[in-house]
């Protein structure tokens, strides 16, 4: 049988799924105590179906020019104040002055000030006394080195030592359309029904892919994979699987499938065990979906794909490290890793089926 109609319609299905995946990998990628993102990133509420968990990354109100909903109001000028209206602190009686009438000129005391200039302008006779007593010293002009107490540190100047130890700030979400996303998605789900043909477990390869997808996005963002992801995902595919083994042409086995995802959940939960900081639980769970899925097809397509997770981020750790862009303890999101791995098992257990 042609398989071509089969993977333009998968290709087909990749692409627009793989459109309404960056709306979601922008509201879940967040840190554990934050909530789910419910705005983009100039404040506008995100609608749509499913409570606008579904749609395109894009912002109408944003596209429309509309203003910033989180934009604090513009404070007013100091000192200014609208015409005929009367400054803070002002009584009640006092006259109200509009913007753009001058102040009233200053009186300047006329017998004070010819007597200071007159006193400044006579000659002064080597060792005389004064006869009048000076003025008062007024406030020093400011000026460089003036108008500041001698022992005030200069905060500008001071080092902050805090700087050191301060983790540098999260790269920002995208949240806008991806074309690479939904050219990834829709590669995938061609290569999958290529290999798979008409056989029933396609139709699990084509709904998971998306959410594999999506789970690689969020890990990469956040270095994070949430359960309300990964493990539905497990109990969906181990559903669907079963649903699969009762259509006729099927080429897996369910009860290896079931096995499967115990068996590689197991040995992910035994390295967090080991070594907490360079296992996240989160790939824990990851790997029970994932062990699901490449368990239909036996045992060593589980090996395949598990070896191949584990190869493809030791080579990505180490170019890290060469490049000097990473150190042993510098932490990397190992959730697409493990998917590309399974992916590419899974790809070898379904042309071994055919």
């Amino acid at each position: 049988m042609d398989v071509t109609p089969i993977a333009v319609a998968a290709a087909v299905w990749g692409a627009a799924t793989g459109l309404l995946v960056p709306r979601a990998a922008y509201r879940l990628s967040v840190e554990p105590e934050e909530d789910w993102r419910s705005a983009c990133p100039r404040g506008h509420a995100l609608t749509g179906p499913a409570a606008g968990w579904l749609g395109l990354a894009r912002c109408a109100p944003c596209a429309a020019g509309a203003p910033d909903a989180t934009a604090p109001e513009a404070p007013a000028a100091a000192g200014a104040t609208a015409s005929g209206t009367r400054p803070a602190g002002a009584k009640a009686d006092a006259p109200v002055r509009s913007v753009d009438e001058p102040a009233p000129a200053r009186a300047v005391d006329e017998p004070a000030a010819a007597a200071r200039a007159d006193e400044s302008a006579r000659p002064s006779a080597p060792g005389a006394l004064a006869t009048a007593p000076p003025d008062p010293p007024g406030p020093a002009p400011a000026g460089p080195g003036q108008g500041a107490a001698p022992d005030a540190p200069d905060a500008s100047a001071a080092p902050d030592e805090s700087d050191e130890s301060a983790e540098p700030p999260a790269r920002p979400v995208p949240y806008r359309l991806s074309v690479p996303v939904a050219a990834v998605t829709a590669v995938v789900c061609l290569l999958l029904a290529y290999a798979t043909g008409p056989r029933p477990e396609l139709a699990v390869w084509l709904a998971a892919a998306p959410f594999a997808v999506l789970l690689a996005l969020v890990d990469r963002n956040v270095h994070r994979l949430p359960d309300e992801l990964t493990l539905p995902l497990a109990g969906a595919a181990a559903l669907l699987l079963g649903a699969a083994a009762l259509a006729p042409g099927d080429g897996g086995s369910w009860p290896t499938a079931l096995l499967g995802g115990l068996a590689l959940g197991g040995v992910y939960f035994l390295l967090f065990l080991i070594n907490p900081d360079g296992m996240g639980f989160g790939d824990v769970k990851l790997a029970l979906s994932l062990g699901v899925v490449l368990g239909w097809y036996g045992w060593t397509v589980l090996f395949a794909g598990a070896f191949a997770g584990f190869l493809l981020g030791s080579v990505y750790g180490v170019g890290l490290m060469l490049l000097r862009r990473a150190d042993r303890r510098t932490a990397i999101p190992f959730g697409p890793f493990m998917i590309t791995g399974a992916f590419l098992g899974l790809l070898l257990g379904a042309l071994a089926a055919a």
